[in-house]
């Protein structure tokens, strides 16, 4: 895939502590994340405050500062490393006199170069149309004149009133068509659900090495390379787990520190994957001395979409890096925990196939499920994952019905249909 940058855009990053000094890990993401941009970055700046200023986020000494600064090193644009309101980012483009793009707006400038696939366009446009909607000010004089003419004669309507209207018509249009690829997502849902495939998405930090290992599994030669958000677009393929045993492979989005509100939205469809799995894979960088944050971050977004249910075993990349060996680490329980591996070299494929093949299957869950008339859905959903071995009607006009599922699907079923399963597995026998 062809680098989309910026190249001609020499950049001052301004990297602002609210209520401590900015890290060493800070610092260097935000610079990642222009690199990735296409950005070239000539300088940097630290600040430290209490609280944002109001007027300028980073205070008026400071605003001077990163002035001279431009001046200095003839930049061209001021990537600040928070979000900034629409007036505090066209207060601090007076002071500085030239262009200012904060953290929100650099990620979503790097998703839409990007974003290949029809969805990944139209969910990165949302996502900037949102983000213009707020933006719309009276702040340029050419969004302030009266439109005049043959048939706009009278009140007539501003320029800013016209560029709100049509952004307010397309963000419309793209959320209806955004439905509808949800609509055709479900119904792939449906189909794998109904075929008793079960489903594994690979989730993590971005860079982390999802990619990599998502080809070194399904040789699916998916873009991957060492830089932030290398892919966007989920790519579904076939998993060989074993001969005769299969699973859908999902390769998600990567996360990252304060991932905007705006793409957590717009992407909300394309993150449901991971609700909807039987396994979340969640690959991490072994050799980032900040794993334990980034784990952290990706649980909260998982979290924010209902994930955090679904069964996880985390795969611990990059062991080629620290010299480590391959090896799988069991809970207390005995489930599998951890693998150690490494996507790069292909040490340590064989324990996960191993651990996810245990993890899938789990304890299973057999015996007799009485439902009343009224729980059809929940017998339809049982036949669809290809659960029911024998059934029988009652007087009452409900069903018995003889079931078998892996421990994991019992319990996504459960949480389906909002059913506590201590009160399902009370009613079943082995």
């Amino acid at each position: 895939m062809a680098e989309q940058g910026h190249p001609g855009l020499r950049a001052i990053l301004v990297n602002v502590g609210i209520g401590h000094a900015v890290s060493a890990d800070e610092l260097v993401e935000f610079e990642a994340l222009a690199r990735s941009a296409g950005v070239s970055p000539v300088a940097s700046i630290d600040a430290r405050r209490h609280r944002p200023d109001r007027r300028l986020f980073v205070g008026s000494g400071k605003a001077e500062e990163i002035a001279a600064a431009v001046a200095q090193h003839e930049a061209n644009l001021v990537l600040v490393d928070r979000p900034l309101s629409a007036s505090q980012e066209r207060n601090l483009e007076r002071e500085v006199c030239t262009q200012v793009l904060d953290r929100n707006g650099l990620i979503l400038d790097i998703f839409a170069q990007r974003a290949r696939s029809f969805e990944g366009k139209l969910q990165v446009e949302l996502a900037q149309l949102e983000r213009l909607s707020t933006r719309l000010v009276r702040g340029w004089t050419h969004l302030e004149r009266q439109k005049g003419g043959i048939g706009l004669r009278g009140p007539g309507e501003t320029q800013l009133e016209t560029d709100r209207r049509l952004i307010g018509d397309r963000i419309r249009q793209l959320k209806r068509r955004l439905e509808r690829v949800d609509r055709q997502r479900v119904q792939s849902r449906r189909l794998r659900k109904r075929s008793a495939v079960p489903t594994v998405s690979l989730v993590g930090y971005t860079n982390a090495g999802k990619s990599t290992l998502f080809n070194r599994l399904t040789g699916a030669g998916a873009y991957a390379a060492d830089q932030l958000f290398a892919t966007l677009d989920p790519t579904v393929r076939r998993l060989e787990l074993a001969p005769h045993r299969q699973a859908v492979l999902a390769d998600t989005v990567g996360f990252v520190q304060d991932l905007p509100h705006e793409l957590v939205a717009a992407f909300r469809s394309t993150l449901l994957e991971t609700r909807e799995a039987d396994l979340l894979v969640h690959v991490i960088d072994a050799s980032d001395p900040h794993r334990a944050e980034r784990i952290r971050q990706v649980e909260e977004v998982l979290t924010s979409v209902g994930a955090d249910e679904v069964p996880v075993l985390q795969v611990f990349n990059k062991i080629d890096i620290l010299g480590e060996s391959p090896r799988l680490e069991c809970a207390a329980d005995g489930h599998v925990a951890r693998v150690w591996l490494s996507a790069a070299t292909g040490a340590g494929l064989d324990e996960f196939l191993t651990a996810v093949r245990r993890e899938l299957d789990g304890d299973m869950v057999a015996g007799t499920l009485r439902l009343a008339s009224s729980q059809g859905r929940i017998r339809s959903r049982l036949f669809e994952i290809d659960a029911v071995r024998e059934e029988r009607v009652t007087d009452e006009g409900g069903w018995l019905l003889d079931v078998e599922m892996s421990d994991s699907r019992f319990r996504q079923l459960c949480r389906h249909e909002g059913m506590s399963p201590e009160l399902l597995e009370a009613r079943l026998s082995s």
